[in-house]
């Protein structure tokens, strides 16, 4: 009795050929050319012809933590007038830290802040296209759109509790008492031709632009709201790099100019509000 040969029989069952033709052909089924076997585990849109979707999906990612970076941590600012200069001059794109005062520090005189003005500097920003305003809004947050109107960018001359007038005999604006040689100014430009006696509220800051002659700051707004200074909480962030054009590459440069500057009555002494840092 040929028992080999039965049991060969019995082996090529149809149910069992099937049953083992299915396992051969799922468990060993060739990938399309050119793709990867990951790929067989992928939906099919991301797969074959859906690179470029992949390649919108990329592209949408790398937007995402651009606009998250510059968000919170350093945003791109074009420069728009020349109210700046020459420390910052129109067409310049600084990169600002949004960092700089978010732990507890706060600015100091000479930093180079930017802010929104609204309420300060002028009115309360009206709203409009809520469309408009977020595509705006993601174009000046990369650098691409010149910055919402409302903000400004100047140096903080003042700090709560400071008082700042101008002038001393020699045309120097005096810092509680102390004249200061403010060597960032544009050539030619006098400290002030405004004359003005001011105490800062605490909480708030006096900026001036680095070209006094073309510059509108907290002089021009002596008497709106808040007497021409910025509510601390309005500072954007410090602006610390230029990053374009390529020739401007730099750090934008920090002063000394207020390390003499004396404490003011319940405020904190120069050591720590005054001159360069960082």
């Amino acid at each position: 009795m040929n028992t080999e040969g039965q049991l060969a029989e019995r082996d090529r069952s149809p149910g069992s050929e099937k049953e083992h033709g299915e396992r051969s052909r799922s468990s060993h089924a060739p990938a399309r050319a050119g793709e990867s076997p990951s790929a067989r585990w992928l939906p099919e849109w991301l797969t074959g012809g859906g690179r470029w979707r992949r390649a919108a999906l990329l592209a949408a990612a790398c937007a995402a933590v651009v606009l998250l970076v510059s968000g919170f941590v350093v945003q791109p600012f074009l420069i728009p007038s020349g109210s700046m200069e020459n420390t910052l001059r129109p067409g310049d794109r600084v990169l600002v830290n949004k960092l700089a005062y978010r732990f507890g520090d706060d600015p100091r005189r000479g930093d180079v802040v930017v802010f929104d003005g609204a309420g300060s500097f002028g009115e309360e920003e009206p709203s409009g296209n809520p469309v408009t305003g977020l595509l705006r809004k993601a174009a000046a947050a990369v650098g691409l759109a010149e910055p919402a109107e409302s903000d400004y960018v100047k140096r903080v001359v003042g700090i709560g509790g400071d008082r700042v007038t101008c002038c001393d005999k020699r045309g120097r604006i005096e810092v509680n008492g102390q004249p200061v040689d403010e060597g960032y100014l544009r050539p030619g430009d006098r400290p002030s031709r405004v004359r003005f006696d001011t105490v800062v509220p605490e909480g708030r800051l006096w900026v001036m632009g680095d070209h006094r002659d073309a510059s509108r700051d907290s002089r021009d707004y002596l008497g709106a709201p808040g007497g021409g200074t910025v509510p601390v909480d309005k500072v954007i962030g410090r602006a610390e790099w230029i990053g374009w054009p390529f020739g401007r590459w730099s750090a934008v440069p920090r002063t000394d100019t207020f390390a003499d500057v004396p404490a003011a009555p319940g405020g904190i002494p120069s050591a720590v509000s005054g001159g360069a840092h960082g």
